[in-house]
């Protein structure tokens, strides 16, 4: 075993390694939870040889060996209670013996399928998010619960449900075609973007940013684009992470606490994440095709990035986008987003008007963002009073405790006007 941090070590290789294990072990026996089962295996053997041998020169491929050593003994003790049985077992519903060699294309086109798998409709979604991180992500459980702040019960419990119900469902091991495809497809991109939300602006808990999930979301987007290269959602998708992502070393302050876009010091967004967003924007235009709801955020998150100060940014353009997404997926917090770019591009008032249209959106009740816009609007008005009372209600609402602490922050500057 190498020097310094062997457990960090082991840690690193497991989670680089396991979903390419799970993926091939997956293509070959049908069922994602053996599949786990025997990586796990595999793992366990390595941790038990490599102390005493060292830690070999390619770890993944000696951990792929001993899995489909694992997988093909499993196979063939399958086909010989089968045949004992007097039961025929058919290669089209069970698992064939493959050879060793494995190509890196193989792999690629395993992990795709795994991913088509994680996030099947019959698995409910929130378990999308949880099995996504485990078999795609190489998280164990308790990160996964870590990260969203649940207890590493109700995690495990989701997963072994999920897990229970593609094998149920009996779930094929492939890439769906046409209009299935578009559909899981698009479970997937929500699932990514779920995974980097929480990681870029976290719901709970006292940390702006969990720096973790939003790397897992990124390796996750990439890898999906190197896989479908030509899938402008997708293409969309990562430029508006990669985008996003570069705003996070400017994004919290000192002592922790947030730093609102347009306060950001913009020398320190990384400039390397930016061209990259740049970059898969393009190539998502480039194909001819209409920009779905992910290329036209990323489309809106360039116009910042291309503002060297926040008054250079173009308002006017992002309210447009705003206008096209909305009549893509004409949701609430599309709409309240809408209102915050209108009223930066003709007036607080204008915006106003949009967020007061949504005050009696059920979606939006518990929502701090939606008072802390009208908040926002109305301390720009000069209606003090009555944006205090707003900041105040926004802070009630936010579960995390620097947004709270921001919100009362701005409340405070905001004193009850003389009558």
């Amino acid at each position: 075993m190498s020097s310094g941090d062997p457990r960090g070590t082991l840690a690193a290789i497991w989670r680089i390694e396991s979903p390419k294990l799970i993926a091939t072990l997956s293509r070959m026996l049908r069922d994602v939870g053996r599949a786990e089962e025997l990586a796990q295996d595999a793992f366990v053997a390595a941790l038990s040889q490599w102390p005493d041998e060292g830690i070999p020169r390619n770890p993944g491929a000696w951990l792929m060996t001993a899995a489909k050593r694992r997988a093909v003994d499993q196979i063939r003790r399958d086909k010989t209670l089968h045949v004992n049985s007097g039961v025929t077992l058919s290669l089209s519903q069970g698992a064939v013996e493959p050879d060793f060699a494995g190509t890196y294309e193989e792999i690629d086109d395993d992990m795709l399928r795994l991913m088509f798998v994680a996030c099947h409709p019959v698995v409910s979604k929130e378990a999308h998010v949880a099995l996504t991180l485990k078999l795609a992500g190489g998280l164990t459980t308790a990160e996964i619960a870590r990260a969203f702040l649940v207890p590493e019960p109700t995690i495990a419990q989701r997963i072994v449900r999920a897990k229970r119900t593609l094998s149920e469902a009996r779930v094929p091991f492939e890439v769906p075609s046409g209009a299935e495809r578009l559909v899981r497809l698009a479970s997937i991109l929500e699932t990514i973007y779920l995974i980097f939300n929480e990681g870029y602006a976290a719901t709970a808990g006292d940390d702006v940013l969990r720096p973790e999930l939003v790397e897992d979301a990124l390796r996750l987007g990439r890898m999906l684009a190197a896989l479908l290269p030509y899938e402008s959602e997708v293409l969309g998708l990562v430029a508006l992470m990669e985008i996003q992502a570069s705003r996070m070393g400017a994004r919290v302050g000192p002592s922790g606490e947030p730093i609102l876009l347009l306060d950001q010091d913009r020398s320190r967004w990384n400039r390397l994440l930016i061209s990259r967003g740049l970059n898969a924007l393009a190539k998502a235009q480039e194909l001819g095709t209409s920009l779905g709801p992910y290329a036209l955020q990323s489309a809106i998150a360039a116009c910042h990035a291309r503002a060297a100060t926040p008054q250079e940014t173009d308002w006017e353009r992002i309210a447009a986008l705003y206008d096209a997404l909305g009549q893509l997926t004409p949701t609430p917090v599309v709409e309240l987003n809408r209102a915050v770019a209108v009223g930066m591009a003709f007036g607080p008032q204008a915006g106003l008007e949009i967020v007061d249209s949504l005050l009696d959106q059920p979606s939006l009740r518990n929502y701090h963002l939606l008072p802390a816009v009208r908040a926002d609007l109305l301390f720009k008005l000069g209606r003090l009073s009555e944006a205090r009372s707003e900041f105040e209600r926004a802070a009630a609402l936010a579960r995390n405790s620097r947004d709270r602490t921001l919100l009362l922050a701005r409340a405070a500057k905001c004193p009850p006007q003389r009558s």
